[in-house]
C-alpha cells in the first residue's frame, strides 16, 4: 500500500474543487429524504472542515471520496442524534405547563447538556450504558439491574463506577 502523506492547505483547496460538488450531490441522493439542499451543503462543508483540521493524504480520487463519504456519514449520524435529542426535549417541554417553561437561555443550556450526556453515554460499553440508564433514569436498584441483565451485583457496581467516572470526567472538562 502506498504511503499516504498529509496534503498541503493548497492541496485541500484542489481536493475541495474536485470533490465538493460530487460530495454535495452524494449527500442529497443518500440522505435527500432527511436533509434539504442547505443541510446537505452544510454537511459537505463540515466534512471538508474536518479535513482541514486533520489533514491527510490520499493515494487516489477513489481513496479521497471513500474518506469523504465516511466522514460525511458520521457527521450525518451526529446531526440525526442531535435532532432526535432536540425533538425529545421539545416534546417533553410541550407537555409541561407554561409556568414551568425554562427561559430560552436555559433551554439552550439544557439541550447542550443533553447532547453532552448523549455523547458520554455513546462512549460507554453497552452494558455500562444500560446499567447507568436503568439506575439513573428508571430508578432500579443494583440487585434489580443484575437480575434483569443476568450479571452479578458486583458487576453492576463496576459498570456503574465506570459510567460515573465518565460523568465526572465530563463535568471536569477532561472528557469531551
Amino acid at each position: 500500500m502506498p504511503l499516504q502523506r498529509a496534503i498541503a492547505p493548497d492541496g485541500i483547496g484542489a481536493l475541495y474543487r474536485r470533490h465538493h460538488g460530487w460530495l454535495h450531490q452524494w449527500l442529497q441522493r443518500r440522505f435527500g429524504h432527511a436533509f434539504d439542499h442547505a443541510e446537505a451543503a452544510d454537511l459537505a462543508q463540515d466534512t471538508f472542515m474536518r479535513l482541514l483540521l486533520r489533514p491527510r493524504g490520499f493515494t487516489s480520487d477513489g481513496d479521497a471520496r471513500a474518506f469523504l463519504c465516511s466522514v460525511a456519514r458520521g457527521l450525518s449520524i451526529d446531526r440525526w442524534r442531535r435532532l432526535q435529542i432536540e425533538q425529545a426535549w421539545l416534546e417533553t417541554l410541550s407537555a409541561q405547563p407554561e409556568s414551568f417553561a425554562p427561559s430560552a437561555e436555559q433551554q439552550v443550556m439544557l439541550v447542550e447538556a443533553l447532547h453532552e450526556i448523549d455523547a458520554m453515554l455513546r462512549r460507554l460499553p453497552e452494558k455500562a450504558r444500560t446499567v447507568f440508564l436503568l439506575a439513573q433514569v428508571h430508578g432500579y436498584g443494583y440487585r434489580e439491574i443484575g437480575e434483569q441483565l443476568g450479571i452479578s451485583e458486583r458487576m453492576v457496581k463496576k459498570y456503574m463506577a465506570r459510567a460515573m467516572l465518565q460523568c465526572a470526567l465530563l463535568e471536569a472538562g477532561l472528557e469531551g
